[in-house]
């Protein structure tokens, strides 16, 4: 499928899916639970779908209470495991979620027997290495299935132990290290890890978060350095509702801001589980007008001549140095959103410290500099770093930028859901005459299913055309 974007403006009340990471970690940690899990606002993407196919491998049963219209309804209930839960029963296929590979590969270890992992073309050009050498530490057998490859298939022999504490950079990923403390609450002893690079942070309070829900003891040190998890714990179903998606907020966020908008995107996660909240702050500090209502859960945003100074131009120079420096470490799931707003803000942004989203469902660092450089921005790219020199539309009397050379074109998604979503959003606030079209856009329903219906809800008008192979 094929999405044409064109400039447009955008109002009235949006709602997100909820969080896919949440979603992935209820479902995990209900199939290992004694007992019924009933998980409340779940996203049913392509991820969150292939890890409900996948948990009834190693022993649980999840209902997606699907409608005659065959649609994942809105409450899912899982009968877990508990102490029955045992090796995959067969080939693990997780399609395209990394964070379903990272996470159930260390909980298949803890398991005696060969497990193996796959996944589709994306997966199999990600890099496993980082949990092969971890789980080797803990005594498993682990290797890629091709000589001289880092990369699935993986296959496992457990059952590893807490004899040895790991030692890894988590620089690759934070995922795997979620993986291992959930695999802690399964071993019979103290798991102690141990990061000599600790990044995406956040996620690592997200599954530490969890697993104290559940009744898991884990420590964590202040700089993330040391993790202790300790087992056995048999732990009980449970009821929870998935907070709204951050990741998925980014998009409508952008999208007003680049455009003559007002929306109000309801629900929003206020709990402070999700480190890609930060992105309203960066914004805020470039001038957007964004107000944040935590009582009442809600984002009021206003872009362009529907801001309350009438102008909406995003700057960075109130900013030390007139630019702005993002480090993205803790958050990198949001580098695609701000790459594209970075195109219509006054000034350089440096997205710093990305260097894990090379190893993403694509190499997004040179991906965006490719696809944003074909519509006229300037974009430099580094192993870790983009720098987008950028221009507002408008100059600060509201009158129209000549500087600004963006332009509309047709680029491609890389069948990556986050790729596709930040393009389509810049070509809404594209000159008008000037219109985008995002070539083979439906992988967004990896993390945002309906994402195209939801924003023409609100008045994006995007266009769909079946693509021709």
């Amino acid at each position: 499928m094929n999405i044409h974007a064109q400039r447009t403006s955008l109002s009235g009340h949006v709602q997100v899916p909820g969080s896919k990471s949440h979603t992935i970690r209820a479902l995990l940690l209900a199939s290992l639970a004694e007992g019924e899990s009933r998980i409340h606002n779940p996203l049913p993407s392509a991820d969150c779908l292939s890890t409900a196919a996948a948990v009834p491998l190693i022993g649980a049963a999840v209902d997606l209470a699907r409608g005659e219209d065959g649609e994942p309804g809105s409450v899912w209930t899982v009968q877990g495991a508990g102490r029955a839960a045992h090796l995959p029963s067969d080939v693990v296929n997780v399609g395209d979620s990394g964070s379903l590979l990272y996470f159930l590969s260390p909980i298949a270890a803890t398991f005696e027997g060969w497990s193996v992992f796959t996944g589709d073309e994306s997966i199999r050009r990600r890099p496993v290495h980082h949990v092969v050498d971890a789980l080797q530490q803990l005594g498993a057998e682990a290797y890629t299935s091709q000589p001289g490859s880092q990369c699935c298939p993986l296959l496992i022999r457990g059952p590893i132990s807490c004899a040895r504490k790991v030692v890894t950079g988590g620089t690759v990923s934070s995922q795997y290290i979620s993986g291992l403390m959930m695999a802690g609450m399964l071993m019979d002893g103290t798991l102690s890890i141990e990061l000599t690079d600790p990044k995406e942070t956040p996620y690592l309070t997200m599954t530490q978060k969890w697993l104290e829900k559940v009744g898991v003891p884990v420590s964590v040190s202040p700089d993330f350095r040391h993790i202790t998890v300790s087992g056995p714990v048999h732990i009980s179903g449970f009821d929870c509702t998935i907070p709204s998606d951050w990741e998925g907020v980014a998009y409508p966020l952008i999208a007003a801001l680049l455009t003559d908008s007002e929306i109000v995107i309801d629900h929003v996660d206020c709990s402070g589980t999700q480190g890609d909240d930060a992105i309203v702050a960066l914004l805020q500090s470039l001038g957007a007008d964004i107000s944040w209502d935590r009582a009442n859960e809600s984002l009021t945003v206003r872009g362009m001549k529907k801001s309350r100074s009438g102008v909406g131009r995003l700057s960075t120079a109130a900013l030390p140095g007139g630019e702005l420096h993002a480090d993205l470490s803790g958050y990198p799931d949001a580098v695609c959103a701000l790459a594209a707003v970075a195109c219509f803000v006054e000034g350089s942004t440096y997205i710093e410290d990305i260097a894990v989203c090379r190893r993403k469902e694509t190499d997004r660092i040179s991906v965006l500099k490719q696809e944003l450089s074909a519509l006229g921005a300037e974009v430099e790219e580094g192993e870790d770093f983009l720098v987008i020199h950028g221009h507002s539309p408008v100059l600060e009397d509201g009158s129209p930028n000549p500087a600004f050379a963006l332009h509309g074109g047709t680029v491609r998604s890389w069948d990556d859901h986050r790729v596709a979503m930040s393009l389509a959003c810049l070509g809404l606030g594209l000159p008008a005459g000037e219109s985008l079209t995002v070539l083979d856009a439906e992988c967004c329903s990896v993390s945002f299913p309906r994402f195209f219906d939801v924003m023409n809800g609100i008045g994006a008008q995007f266009s769909a055309e079946n693509a021709l192979h």
